[in-house]
């Protein structure tokens, strides 16, 4: 009995360095001599002593930053630009059997498609369709990482760095655009202004108390100047008599050739 008891003993003490346990965000890819044998977690989960091993995998997305590159744009501009991932394991199995250490995997995979991504843009492209780059960028990575039993989840571009001599000549363009825009602003203020001049002056001519009040209100706002500017005010009766006189010479004139 006593024999019986140790070796009861034993084995459960054998069982017990056997048992493990799994976090929620976790899996276990388990080994058996050398064989994949199953994935395990998460929960409360046993391993044979000295005949399985494991290899403990997290479920959870990371985020890994992608050092700087530089690259070359479409239109043969130097860049330097660096890009965050955020990838998820979702085979743990592939992930442990089908690559060695995942997460530098994944970034060698990112500097190559960055680089090769990037060349087939314009620099106008990667300064201002950032969202459309990163979306071609996740696909490009995905592709490779895919049998991996990893998905990217996103990818984001930041700080990107060109060289100071395109810098300033962006700012050149963008005074130029801004001066054009200011001078076509200004002309359409001036025509708008003209036709409604115009429009004015024709509704003034329709009446002559009209004009004489518009010069009674011109001669308040020039004496609320407190300048010495004299004005002398000529009744319209003698500029519609001067412009009469003007056609009847007009026509004598031209009677006479």
């Amino acid at each position: 009995m006593l024999i019986i008891s140790i070796l009861a003993i034993l084995v459960l003490l054998f069982l017990l360095t056997g048992v493990r346990i799994a976090n929620q965000y976790e899996r276990a890819v388990i080994f058996r001599l050398g064989k994949y044998a199953r994935t395990s977690g998460p929960g409360l989960y046993l391993l044979i002593p000295f005949i399985e091993w494991q290899w403990t995998i997290d479920m959870r997305t990371m985020t890994t930053a992608v050092e700087q590159q530089e690259a070359i744009t479409k239109d043969n501009v130097p860049i330097k630009i660096n890009a965050v991932i955020w990838r998820k394991t979702i085979d743990p199995k592939r992930a442990v059997i089908e690559v060695v250490n995942v997460g530098d995997s994944v970034v060698q995979v990112a500097q190559t498609a960055l680089r090769n991504v990037i060349g087939q843009h314009t620099l106008d492209d990667v300064l201002k369709e950032q969202e459309a780059i990163s979306r071609a960028l996740q696909n490009s990575i995905d592709e490779v990482t895919e049998p991996w039993g990893v998905k990217v989840e996103r990818v984001q571009m930041k700080n990107v760095e060109i060289p100071e001599s395109m810098q300033r000549a962006m700012a050149q363009e963008a005074e130029a655009l801004r001066e054009k825009r200011a001078r076509q602003i200004k002309a359409q203020a001036e025509v708008e202004a003209a036709a409604l001049l115009r429009q004015a002056a024709e509704i003034i001519m329709q009446s002559p108390a009209g004009l004489e009040l518009r010069r009674m209100q011109m001669m308040t706002e020039v004496g609320a100047e407190q300048n010495t500017m004299m004005i002398v005010m000529m009744p319209s009766e003698f500029v519609d008599m001067a412009r009469g006189i003007a056609r009847r010479a007009g026509g004598g004139a031209a009677g006479e050739s």
